[in-house]
Order: C-alpha cells, then structure tokens, then sequence
C-alpha cells in the first residue's frame, strides 16, 4: 500500500513584486491573465488591479465662456497603462459642427499622453448606438479612455447644451471599475497549472480601435515557497456534502448542503517562538503538498494558516496548523 513517508509540504515564505504588467485577454473579453502561475492573496502583498479608465472628476460642461461650439473639461484622474494619471482642466475645447448631414457624436477621450481629446464620430440622418456607424460614437483611440459624449444635432452654430453632453458609465464612460471583476490566484485546468489573474463579471465591450477591449495592467506578488521541516499528517481542505431530509406528506424529502472544512497539519518547531513558519500566522498563504517528493503530482491550495503551539517538558515543541481556505485546493499533476 502505497503512503506518505517520502511526502513534503511548502509553505509561501516570502513573495517578489512584479512590475505593473499587461495582463492578456484570453478570448472572451472577461479572462485576463498575468504571467506569474501564482499570486499571493497575503495582506500587503494582494493584487493591484488597474484597468484602463476614469478614476474621478472630468466633468464636461458647456462653455463658461458663452463661446459657440465649445466645452470646459474639469481636471480628472485616470488610470493609463497603470499608472494613475492627472489630466488638467481645460477650456474652451472645440467641437466642430456636421457639415453634410445634421447629427454626429463626438467622443472626448482621454489620451496615452494624459491630455484631452474630442474624436469626431461619422455623421449621420439620425443617431445610433452603434460604433463608428453613421450618426454613432466614434472607437476610442487605443490606449485612451473615454470621458464622454457631445451628441450634436445641427449645422448651424451654437453654444453646445447640457442635454447633449452624455457620460453615462459602461455607454459613453469609461472607468477604471466598470465591471467588477474577481482574482482568480491560480489557475487550474485539467490538472494544469496555467496563469493567474482576474475574471470579470461581464465580457468588456468591444469598442477600440480594431473592434477590441480596453487594456488592463496589473501589479502583485509572486509566492515563494520553502519546505515545513518535519511536517506531518497533512489534510488539505476539502468540501463536504451533507444531505438532510424533512417529511412532507406522503413521503421524505432531501436536500444537498455543502461546506468547505478547513485543512491542517502538525509540525515539530525550533523554539516554537522564533520560527520563519509563525510570522506568516492569520495570512492568506499558499501550500504546496507533494505526496512524493521525488514526484511531481502535488496539492496545491491557499488559505489563512492559524497555529497552535504545544510545549511539552520533554518530547519536541510542535504546533497544530489549521488552514482556513476559501476555495477548495486543486491537484496539479499535468
């Protein structure tokens, strides 16, 4: 009967950040992956998540000048390429009129460069929704974000009007959190460990240069994992089912619950005080199990590890680990 007398177990003992980095659009507009397979969900060392967008301000106003045909943009924040980003106000941006048919959209984006910029959008009978149809919004510039619009309706000049100024978040804005999205530490597929990153809750629209999404960067922490010295009987965490059962008339009904227990394992310490294992105490860590170490199958699994320590008169100092996990561990063996 095979056993675990040849297993070893890591832990996360120390992380490396990674510099703001691109993260790649696996296809569907919602999974963007990094280029690490694992990141730390420690405190002080969490994922950064900065997609491109409006972070605050930039309210778009018509003229306080008066003038014809141009707005006033109130300073901003912006996220671009990662970085957070302040645009100036600025005054008097014009807008020109159609000249051949009575509606176009301008699109008032702001650039890679930090400055703001009014697109115009093809004119048009009437407007549309659709980009860069006639009478609809133009694509943003890639690398830029959207502010908003200026939907105007006629030739002839005049001051432009807060009815056709629109910035409406997820339709003519762009920020930064719109939509929401998930991190995803890891990322195992069939027993494969591919690339860590985010999910987000609705697929990015298609609305840049090229028929493509925004960009989206993020920084976090690589883990780096050392071995537990004389660990033993490891459990990884796991989820249970239980199955109850009411009696209605006439017969018994059940009813499927489930819970995710946490893991454990018990290691022999130095001095029980100093050890490198108990600075990482109520962080959000990632484990290592290989049941063979001169394997490579492994269980891999993250949660906050919570410790208690036995001090025995004779007999070795050791401690009964608990690993308190979120989400059930992945076997990794591909």
């Amino acid at each position: 009967m095979p056993d675990a007398s040849n297993a070893i177990l890591y832990y996360e003992a120390d992380r490396t950040q990674v510099a703001i980095t691109e993260l790649t659009n696996q296809g569907d507009h919602m999974d963007f992956r990094g280029t690490s397979q694992l990141w730390s969900g420690a405190a002080g060392f969490t994922p950064t998540v900065t997609p491109n967008g409006i972070y605050d301000g930039g309210a778009i106003i018509p003229a306080v000048s008066g003038s014809d045909d141009v707005i006033d943009i109130a300073e901003c924040r912006a996220y671009l390429a990662g970085v957070l980003t302040t645009i100036s106000a600025d005054t008097d941006v014009a807008i020109g009129r159609p000249t051949v048919s009575n509606y176009v959209i301008y699109s008032i984006q702001v650039t890679a460069g930090g400055a703001f910029s009014a697109v115009k959008g093809t004119e048009g009978s009437a407007f549309s929704t659709t980009r860069a149809a006639a009478g609809g919004p133009p694509l943003v510039l890639a690398d830029s974000v959207e502010l908003g619009w200026v939907k105007l309706s006629a030739q002839a000049s005049a001051a432009i009007t807060t009815s056709e100024i629109k910035q409406v978040i997820g339709t003519s804005q762009e920020r930064y959190d719109y939509p929401q999205w998930s991190v995803k530490y890891s990322n195992v597929s069939s027993g494969s460990l591919g690339y860590a990153g985010i999910d987000f809750y609705t697929a990015l629209p298609l609305i840049h240069t090229g028929v493509v999404p925004k960009d989206v960067y993020a920084t976090w922490y690589e883990p780096a994992f050392v071995e537990i010295v004389d660990a033993y009987d490891f459990v990884p965490p796991a989820t249970t089912i239980s199955v109850n059962t009411t009696e209605v008339y006439g017969r018994v009904k059940g009813g499927k619950t489930q819970s995710l227990g946490a893991g454990s394992f018990n290691a022999h310490l130095s001095d029980g005080v100093s050890d490198n294992i108990l600075r990482h105490q109520n962080l959000n860590i990632w484990f290592k199990f290989y049941p063979n170490r001169l394997n490579a199958p492994y269980l891999l699994t993250q949660g906050y590890m919570v410790q208690t320590g036995s001090f025995p008169a004779s007999g070795n100092i050791s401690a009964a680990f608990s690993i308190a996990a979120e989400t059930q561990g992945s076997n990794v063996y591909a």
